[in-house]
């Protein structure tokens, strides 16, 4: 049977670490029937934390996905992490959905990591509701947590509800549509409620609220507004088709109000969900490249069944059975499993051995997948994530995830010879994985070198790998991933020869090498197009280009912001071939690149504290006693934040000292911010 696309909504939950993301989807589950029991994160017991290491750590590391039903809708909703290490997995979830709920705590409204993730989805135009949680919890205030949302990110915040109480006078909450009390019964878990009218008590909050959503949604509607002004009557239902439309074009952004730990408030964030978040028929068509024309042109990839298949990869979870399980977001035609497609930025067919439907940590077999829903393929090999599955009759690229480069890296190797194979397919399943996660040997010392984005994350990658993976591995210190990059402008001709197996290898190239703006990446263009040069060739330059990027210039750290420029390609029937084009380019690379003032850049991380008042001086002594830079306070209910800038080479050990000075009262998150030029040598790697 068909799915009513009018009916399914694809959204994802975000938040700040800790704010009770892994909680509301417990309850979501457990109130759409999907799951029999509530499970605790602090019991370690929760559905969608079901890695061994969540449920240790009482923290979501991997998005979990899972499909739930409610009032004939089907919800694909995907829980992502709140720690700024995985920020991979929320960047990847985020770019699939159609809609989000970002869950702010009460107490401290928006949080660091809040920030991170709502610009992410403005990245990806996700519209969204805010569920303010933890209305039960000393010093909870959904009026200042809304207006901190509407003042940090200029968001017009409208407020759907209000409370009875706060903290632990927190009985239930008010509709301002139906103009209700609404309390749950706490002898069955939150799961039966009851409506009341409007107790005198709070008849006069109810009023002066349900004024404001009418004038806040009739400002961004222009048929509300009319009729608002001519003092005629708006219908709930005119006032809720007005909220979702103002939703859909992110004009509006619904606050809704809870307690999810305390199974109140849940019931009504789902109707909004189903009410107000778009389905995939609302949002614009995915926009794709056509790679198969002689010009690349931008096709549109409308949300249709019947026309041709294309499908992003999203995500990668190895599974010890099955294989890779490949997360896949359909935006077009259908996927039927036993069928072949072609993995468009491989250039390769790929069999769909089965499909299956996602609930957390179980599957259920499907026959197909159409436009619009998400789901897991088994089968495919070469697949990665940012890859696009498509049909043959329409090779399109969906525009691929781009992920922050690691800036911390650890030396491992195996215990004994024998785990050493076992070690390296590990590494390459779980970079797989994780696109933010990397692994090299270095050329100098042999040592094999695994990154990623945090200490954390590390952390967290070498206990799954001895554990789940069960490789025996010692590891290193942390040490700083620097990168390499040119501070001047230079150019280079080169003539790469060689004579193998009796047959001449000739290459000749010219290129400009030069820096591009902070933040930019390494680009390679080439200024030459001559017909009577194949395809391979051009191929081969570019693959020795970007093999350079990679293995640096001076040291072997990763090149960033270097942008190459092929001027002349010397080129000859008999003798070139892509090999020697592919060796020319490494050669003729180094050599401008050193003629081109290199330079080391190292990591800066954004780095926010957050403090009692009075520990506030030792807290931002620590961060200037390590070369970090202030950059502004702010006050909330639960303490001071600090932000604040720091190299990451002298954060190693942060925490333990920060705990000392503060009385182990202070907390702080880190995440990468740019690369600067490293000043003096490179003494301090460790």
């Amino acid at each position: 049977m068909a799915l009513d696309l009018k009916k399914m909504r694809n959204i994802g939950i975000m938040a700040h670490i800790d704010a009770g993301k892994t909680t509301t989807t417990e309850r979501i589950l457990y109130y759409t029937g999907k799951i029999h029991k509530i499970g605790e994160i602090d019991d370690g017991a929760a559905t969608m934390d079901f890695m061994k290491q969540e449920q240790e750590r009482g923290i979501t590391i991997a998005s979990a996905a899972i499909t739930t039903q409610w009032k004939s809708h089907t919800i694909n909703i995907i829980d992502t992490p709140g720690h700024v290490d995985f920020t991979a997995e929320v960047e990847r979830s985020l770019r699939v959905l159609d809609g989000a709920v970002a869950v702010i705590c009460a107490v401290d409204g928006v949080q660091p990591q809040t920030e991170t993730v709502w610009k992410q989805a403005d990245e990806f135009n996700v519209p969204r509701l805010c569920f303010v949680n933890k209305m039960d919890r000393v010093g909870a205030d959904f009026f200042y947590s809304i207006k901190d949302v509407r003042e940090k990110f200029g968001a017009n915040t409208v407020a759907l509800q209000v409370p009875m109480g706060e903290g632990a006078e927190f009985e239930g909450l008010i509709d301002l549509l139906s103009m209700k009390e609404i309390r749950w019964n706490e002898e069955d878990e939150g799961e039966t409620y009851t409506e009341t009218d409007i107790s005198d008590k709070y008849r006069a909050l109810a009023d002066e609220w349900r004024d404001k959503l009418v004038d806040a949604v009739a400002s961004v509607d222009d048929d509300l507004a009319e009729i608002y002004l001519e003092g005629g009557e708006i219908t709930n239902d005119q006032l809720k088709a007005a909220i979702r439309k103002g939703t859909i074009n992110r004009s509006l952004v619904p606050c809704l109000l809870g307690s999810a730990r305390r199974n109140k408030g849940v019931q009504p964030l789902i109707d909004a969900v189903i009410d107000y978040l778009p389905c995939p028929l609302d949002v614009p068509p995915a926009k794709a490249v056509h790679v198969k024309k002689d010009k690349e042109e931008t096709v549109e990839l409308p949300c249709d069944d019947k026309k041709m298949p294309a499908g992003l990869v999203f995500k990668i979870q190895q599974d010890r059975e099955m294989g890779a399980l490949c997360f896949v977001r359909v935006y077009s035609g259908k996927f039927t499993a036993g069928s072949q497609v072609l993995n468009v930025a491989k250039k390769k067919r790929e069999r769909i051995n089965r499909i299956l439907r996602v609930n957390a940590n179980h599957m259920e077999q499907m026959d197909s997948v159409s436009a619009g829903d998400i789901a897991v393929f088994v089968g495919l090999k070469l697949a990665q994530t940012g890859d696009t599955l498509a049909s043959e009759g329409l090779p399109v690229l969906l525009e691929s995830l781009k992920f922050p480069e690691p800036v911390i890296s650890i030396a491992i190797e195996p215990e004994t010879l024998s785990d050493k194979d076992k070690l390296t397919e590990t590494l390459a399943v779980m970079s797989r994985e994780d696109p933010t996660f990397t692994s090299h040997e270095d050329a100098e010392t042999g040592q094999l070198i695994i990154s990623g984005m945090g200490e954390l994350h590390l952390d967290v990658l070498v206990t799954r790998m001895k554990e789940d993976f069960g490789v025996k591995a010692n590891v290193g210190a942390p040490q700083v991933t620097y990168r390499e990059s040119v501070s001047a402008e230079a150019t280079s001709s080169l003539t790469w020869e060689k004579n193998l197996a009796g047959k001449d290898n000739v290459a000749g190239l010219t290129i400009r090498i030069f820096q591009n703006d902070q933040g930019v990446g390494n680009t390679y263009s080439c200024a030459v197009r001559d017909s009577s040069i194949p395809e391979e060739i051009y191929d081969a330059i570019k693959q020795g280009f970007e093999n350079s990027f990679s293995s640096g210039i001076q040291y072997g750290y990763p090149c960033a912001d270097v942008g190459v420029e092929v001027t002349k390609i010397d080129y000859s029937e008999l003798t070139g071939t892509p090999f020697a084009f592919t060796a020319c380019a490494a050669q003729i690379f180094d050599e401008a690149a050193r003629k081109a003032s290199p330079q080391i850049l190292e990591p800066v991380m954004n780095v926010d504290i957050s403090c009692p008042l009075e520990f506030v001086g030792d807290a931002i002594s620590q961060v200037t006693q390590r070369g970090g830079m202030i950059q502004g306070q702010d006050s909330k209910a639960s303490g001071e934040i600090v932000h604040c800038t720091a190299p990451m080479a002298k954060m190693f050990g942060f925490s333990t000292n920060l705990r000392s000075v503060t009385q182990g009262r202070a907390s702080f998150s880190m995440e990468f911010s740019h690369f600067q030029v490293k000043q003096g040598g490179l003494g301090s790697a460790y």
